[in-house]
C-alpha cells in the first residue's frame, strides 16, 4: 500500500498509471507531445502515373556500377540509391549480352503498326467511287420508273 501511494506522489498530475501496461515510445501520459508533429503524406494521387524510360547509357552505367560492388549488400544500396529495381538489373544485363546499346535501348511498347499495302489506297478510292456511281445509277432507275408511270396515266405510251 505504501508503494501505490509513493507512485501517485511522483507522477504528474492528470496521469494515470495502469499496472504493467505499456505506451507507444514518445508518448508522454501527460497529454502533450514530445517533439514535432510527423509529416502527413499528400493524399492526392497523380492522374495517370508516367512510365520511367531510362536510356541505354544510364542502364551501362548502373550495370558498370553493379559489376563493380564487391562487398555484401552494395548492390541493394546502389539499387536503393538509384530508385531501381533487382528486376531491372537481371533484365538489363540480359539485354546487354545480346548486344551492348542495341540491346539496351528502350522498345517502343503497344501494337506494331500494320506494313501500309501501296494499293489499300487505291482500293479504298475506288471502293468510294463504285458507292457513288451505285447510288447515281439508283436515283436514275427511280427517275426513270416515276417517268414510265406518268406517261402511262397520262396515256402516252410512247405513240405518236
Amino acid at each position: 500500500m505504501r508503494e501505490m501511494e509513493a507512485r501517485e506522489e511522483t507522477m504528474p498530475q492528470g496521469s494515470v498509471e495502469t499496472e504493467g501496461a505499456r505506451r507507444a515510445t514518445g508518448v508522454s501520459t501527460d497529454g502533450t507531445s514530445p517533439g514535432p508533429r510527423p509529416v502527413v503524406p499528400d493524399p492526392e494521387v497523380p492522374e495517370r502515373a508516367t512510365r520511367r524510360r531510362f536510356s541505354g547509357a544510364y542502364k551501362l552505367e548502373i550495370l558498370k556500377a553493379a559489376d563493380a560492388c564487391s562487398e555484401p549488400g552494395e548492390i541493394g544500396a546502389l539499387l536503393r540509391r538509384e530508385g531501381l529495381y533487382s528486376s531491372h538489373l537481371s533484365k538489363w544485363r540480359q539485354l546487354r549480352d545480346v548486344g551492348a546499346l542495341e540491346g539496351l535501348r528502350p522498345k517502343k511498347r503497344g501494337r506494331k503498326a500494320r506494313p501500309v499495302d501501296p494499293q489499300a489506297k487505291r482500293i479504298a478510292q475506288l471502293e468510294r467511287e463504285n458507292e457513288r456511281l451505285l447510288r447515281k445509277l439508283e436515283q436514275a432507275e427511280l427517275i426513270i420508273d416515276v417517268q414510265k408511270k406518268l406517261s402511262r396515266i397520262l396515256g402516252t405510251d410512247g405513240e405518236s
